[in-house]
């Protein structure tokens, strides 16, 4: 039977740390860089900035993440390696309220500290997920995660959603002083809600635990032995690359809609709704997407997702006014949990749940290149074409090749492989 508390506890650290993916990585973040940080930058030069600060953040945790978490598999320490990347990410997204108008730089150095911190936590929490839920549950465990995460990550975005709108009413000088007290508030939520998983989530137990450099030696031949085995290990590569692209796409959305909306004229205060109501309507879709996951399997869910993403790039290339965006906004937030959530379970049920911290180091590496070669696709179609609307269309072909290499993936067939270690 499945510890309900356990499983609460490590689902909130969605609701703890999503207030960052959404205030600063969806929408304040580029808001800033793009007005305040880079003022008097043109619209496809701040494109080309923030894709790169996205890419080299996704490089960096793309290299360390296989190898930590095969280290943190022989040493028994996924919840130190979570505490550490979270402590950092926290310290550098509070650093983001002193960063003054114009001082691009530094605010784009903290931003990716701060990424790299929020990317490797998340690595250590995905291998978490094995060790809370059977496998019966995985599904429906990795969904409540992230709609915990719509939830939690909405609240807040919310608040500083109004603190900006009216900064009058909560005794602040302007919008500019309402966003830089909400990194802060970021960096104090995300603290203090990740306390539940710290106390209450054990690390699951090794044989033979081992510490120092001879964890670091463990885990370097450990890895070294999967990548000889990859052969053996065929459905899951499969997976990967799949997942490599499709997520690609999503993630690519996420981080440039705001970007986006900008960059083709829409009111920036107009487009923070539009994020804010995105948040709400995943809340009850993604707790779906775990059901139609448990019934119907992973892969028709992630399908679903896939279709409605195509259909919402096409409309944004072609949208003229803001009402489009709040319906693309809805569109998105009724899928984007369900792929994020679904892939997740899917790659734990078919990988070796013993080598856990290994594998999903493998996932988030994918995933964090993936990162890389989205906006930097993005942004630099921007840069070439002049325009913003042509440059999303490069998102196309991501979502439809990730879809057909999945449609190969035996989930069935990858779970056997699984339990035989």
């Amino acid at each position: 039977m499945d510890d309900r508390r356990k499983i609460i506890s490590w689902a909130l650290y969605d609701w703890a740390n999503s207030a960052f993916a959404i205030t600063v990585m969806s929408a304040f973040f580029p808001l800033f860089l793009k007005q305040y940080w880079s003022t008097g930058a043109d619209a496809t030069l701040t494109t080309f900035r923030l894709g790169l600060a996205n890419s080299i953040g996704g490089i960096a945790i793309a290299l360390l993440s296989p190898i930590l978490g095969a280290i943190a598999d022989q040493a028994g320490t996924r919840k130190r390696y979570l505490i550490l990347f979270a402590a950092m990410a926290i310290v550098m997204t509070a650093g983001l309220s002193f960063a003054a108008r114009g001082e691009w730089v530094l605010a784009v150095a903290l931003y990716v500290l701060a990424s790299i911190g929020f990317s490797g936590s998340n690595s250590f929490y995905d291998a978490l997920l094995v060790s809370v839920a059977s496998e019966p549950r995985l599904h429906q465990v990795s969904c409540l995660g992230f709609a915990l995460g719509y939830l939690g990550g909405g609240l807040l975005f919310a608040l500083n959603v109004a603190m900006t709108l009216w900064p009058a009413r909560f005794g602040l000088a302007d919008a500019s002083e309402a966003v830089r007290l909400s990194f802060g508030m970021v960096a104090a939520w995300w603290a203090v809600f990740s306390i539940p998983l710290l106390i209450f989530v054990k690390e699951p137990g090794v044989a033979g635990r081992l510490s120092g450099w001879a964890a670091v030696s463990a885990g370097a031949r450990r890895l070294a032995a999967t990548l000889r085995q990859a052969g053996r290990l065929r459905i899951v590569l499969l997976f990967l690359v799949a997942y490599l692209l499709y997520i690609d796409g999503v993630g690519t959305v996420a981080r440039m809609a705001m970007d986006y909306g900008m960059a083709i004229g829409f009111d920036e205060k107009k487009l923070i709704v539009a994020l804010l109501i995105t948040q709400f309507v995943g809340l009850p879709a993604t707790i779906a997407f775990g059901y139609l996951g448990a019934r119907f399997g992973a892969k028709a869910g992630i399908y679903i997702g896939l279709g409605v993403y195509i259909a919402a790039t096409l409309w944004g290339y072609a949208m003229q006014h803001v009402w489009e965006f709040y319906a693309l906004a809805v569109a998105i937030g009724l899928v984007q949990g369900g792929v994020q959530s679904l892939s997740r379970s899917l790659f734990a049920r078919i990988m070796p749940a013993a080598r856990a911290g290994e594998f999903f180091g493998f996932y988030n590496m994918l995933g964090k290149f993936a990162v890389v070669i989205g906006p930097l696709l993005v942004g630099s179609a921007a840069l070439a074409t002049g325009s913003s609307r042509a440059a999303i269309l490069v998102i196309l072909a991501l979502f439809i090749a990730g879809g057909i290499l999945l449609y190969f993936v035996d989930e069935d067939a990858g779970a056997r492989v699984a339990r035989e270690g």
